[in-house]
């Protein structure tokens, strides 16, 4: 009722709203009860693919969200490519999934549509502390989630096996798990390597998937980068997960790996029907029936993002290989360039950051600084485990940010991250804070992407200590 309210008084033309625990589909029928019989076949005929079919709005990370204008066309043209380049997830007779991601994303609005023209069973979670009981309960055979979630399972796994004792058992697993995954590329597997990880799926990976229902044999990925290291241990383990690429611009998916196509590190091959163009500054361009109609009242945006030619110019950087494999390097409204004239994309460094256990969120400063700097926040259950394990009485995040021994365990994540760039793009300095960020805070869209704006502006006092 408090978000009807608050909707109600910052739209007051806003004609109806309804909700579906408040008897809504009850009222929709007693609404259509008096409706002409023939005014539903007249309504139905004057739509065509290019009449609108909704409004979905940008995340938001790099400025105010704009409305993105969708026509059924864009979404059935991106959702029946979808069930042809994925044929093996969809094509399933007992193929299902379990949707937790927000339907206000475009990434399940386009999974939805795919699911209903594909027939096959879909089933929602609306609550995401509810999400591991529901996993079993409806045993999916594929998910489709933000590389911060495949992270966080990762990292709950190692966490996991920390308080059981089993952590070298644990590291041992995701070594062989990603060393096995290679080796597959590689068109071989020895037979010591297929010998250990048959070992290990029984006393690991089996684990690992019962968690996901059981019966989870695909996963797709989007949203932001999944990493490398992430995309072989989870093949390794016995989920394949697809990374796909494609904007809210574009109805969800311009890019995928397929189950016959997959090259672990890229975002795959552009889905069929659409092209892929990389400009001269390495923007990647990208022009098809699934780009959208325009921005909702933004001419002058539209004509910004879509050109003459029709190719929309999606403000990220990357490069194609031979094969047509697309790889994000970068965003172009978040390249970093330091006092000395160093361009630092930051993306690459905040998601190794993120992949070490004790990392929440990492946000890459340093632009028109002397040097790179970062804020980190910290997984709380990941340093209760390390309190645990190292003998310290349970504290706060918050009371730790000055210990000696916790700082010297994020600068060896630090050092791994530095480790993928050169040494001007090293993060000289870091500054852990309090808070984590969140969605509710105003820091995260709602697929767990930081809103870079935001954060600098909220720990403006943060980044000035970093150089002071």
């Amino acid at each position: 009722a408090s978000l009807v309210a608050s909707v109600r008084s910052a739209a007051p033309s806003l004609r109806d709203i309804w909700v579906i625990d408040r008897d809504a589909l009850a009222t929709l029928a007693e609404a259509g009860a008096g409706s002409a019989p023939d005014e539903l076949d007249q309504r139905r005929a004057a739509l065509s693919p290019d009449s609108l079919a909704t409004l979905i709005y940008t995340s938001g990370t790099t400025g105010r969200p704009k409305g993105v204008e969708l026509t059924h066309g864009n979404l059935l043209f991106d959702a029946r490519s979808a069930i042809d380049a994925l044929d093996a997830l969809f094509e399933l007779p007992e193929a299902s999934t379990l949707l937790f991601l927000p339907l206000a994303h475009v990434f399940a609005r386009a999974i939805q549509v795919a699911c209903i023209d594909a027939g096959i069973t879909m089933g929602h979670s609306p609550d995401v502390t509810r999400l591991a009981h529901d996993l079993q309960d409806f045993r999916p055979t594929f998910v489709l989630a933000v590389p911060r979630v495949f992270e966080k399972i990762y990292n709950g796994a190692a966490n996991k096996a920390a308080v059981e004792g089993r952590s070298r058992i644990f590291s041992a697993a995701a070594d062989t798990a990603i060393a096995y995954s290679r080796a597959r590329d590689a068109g071989r597997v020895s037979p010591v390597l297929r010998g250990r990880h048959a070992v290990l799926d029984r006393l690991v990976y089996r684990k690992l998937r019962q968690a996901t229902g059981g019966d989870v044999e695909w996963a797709i990925s989007g949203g932001a980068a999944l990493g490398a290291r992430l995309g072989h241990f989870f093949r390794g383990a016995g989920i394949t997960v697809l990374e796909g690429y494609g904007l809210t611009e574009t109805s969800a998916a311009s890019t995928v790996n397929t189950p016959t196509g997959q090259r672990i590190g890229t975002v795959g091959r552009a889905i069929p029907g659409t092209e892929i163009g990389i400009a001269a500054d390495d923007e990647v361009l990208l022009r098809g029936p699934h780009i959208m109609r325009g921005y909702w009242k933004q001419p002058e945006a539209t004509a910004e993002a879509i050109d003459s030619d029709g190719w929309l110019h999606t403000g990220d950087l990357g490069a194609l290989d031979a094969d047509g494999y697309l790889t994000i390097t970068g965003r172009k409204k978040e390249i970093l360039v330091t006092a000395g004239g160093k361009n630092v994309a930051p993306g690459a460094l905040e998601d190794r950051l993120r992949a070490h256990p004790v990392v929440s969120q990492a946000l890459v400063v340093g632009d028109g600084r002397p040097f790179v700097a970062a804020l980190i926040t910290l997984d709380e259950a990941a340093v209760a485990q390390w309190c645990q394990d190292s003998g310290r009485p349970a504290a706060t995040t918050g009371e730790l940010l000055a210990d000696p021994d916790l700082l010297a365990l994020v600068q060896g994540a630090v050092d791994d991250a530095n480790r993928s760039v050169s040494h001007a793009e090293a993060v000289k300095r870091f500054r852990l804070l309090a808070d984590d960020f969140t969605e509710e805070g105003g820091e995260l869209t709602p697929t767990m992407k930081v809103r870079r704006h935001v954060v600098e502006a909220r720990y403006a006092d943060a980044v000035e200590s970093l150089y002071s």
